[in-house]
């Protein structure tokens, strides 16, 4: 009788353990691939320059118009009034 006992104490110690390592396991393999995902998300945000104010801003967010960056649609108006030749 206390033979069982001690294995069934040591079965439960033991599945307890494996447990834990699953569980350690598991959060280490997630803040792994979180990190990878971080470092591949901040890979393809570029970063342009206005053509007007000289700001950068990420390409996500610049506005295009004539092959130049503007960080907002009044710079980009500006910009493009004061290319266009006096009539």
């Amino acid at each position: 009788m206390n033979l069982l006992l001690i294995r069934l104490i040591i079965f439960a110690v033991l599945f307890f353990a494996g447990l834990k390592l699953y569980r350690m396991y598991r959060e280490w393999k997630l803040d792994r691939e979180g990190q990878l995902e971080d470092a591949s998300h901040q890979e393809g945000n570029q970063m342009v320059r206005c053509s007007w104010c000289q700001v950068h801003v990420p390409e996500s967010e610049a506005l295009r118009e004539q092959g130049e960056w503007f960080c907002s649609s009044a710079h980009r108006d500006r910009y493009l009034q004061e290319q266009r030749p006096e009539e």
